[in-house]
């Protein structure tokens, strides 16, 4: 059985909320801690992306990004690898070899 990855948010910019916790903003890529790159490939001491190991990265591709939101862009590379469809399987083998 695989284990799932939990990806967690690495964001551009970021603001607080009223309970005083730090919350991304900007554009939003989805990060494994542990590592020092984005899913997409972008590393994060390069691209000046700060971490945020407490908010998950749980978008989809049907989300929409109003002028209201702190969240400025959701990366599409990022969703794509994170397997946007939660809860399906990206691929299924048809005919596996023996």
């Amino acid at each position: 059985m695989a284990r799932r990855r939990v990806t967690a948010v690495a964001a551009s910019s970021g603001w607080v909320d009223e309970s005083g916790i730090r919350q991304p903003g900007g554009e939003v890529h989805a990060w494994l801690p542990g590592t020092n790159q984005t899913v997409c490939g972008l590393a994060l001491s390069r691209s000046r992306l700060q971490r945020f190991p407490h908010a998950t990265f749980d978008f989809r591709p049907s989300d929409v990004v109003t002028t209201a939101d702190q969240i400025r862009h959701i990366c599409p590379r990022c969703l794509g690898g994170t397997g946007a469809r939660r809860g399906e399987r990206a691929w299924t083998r048809v005919s596996p070899r023996p």
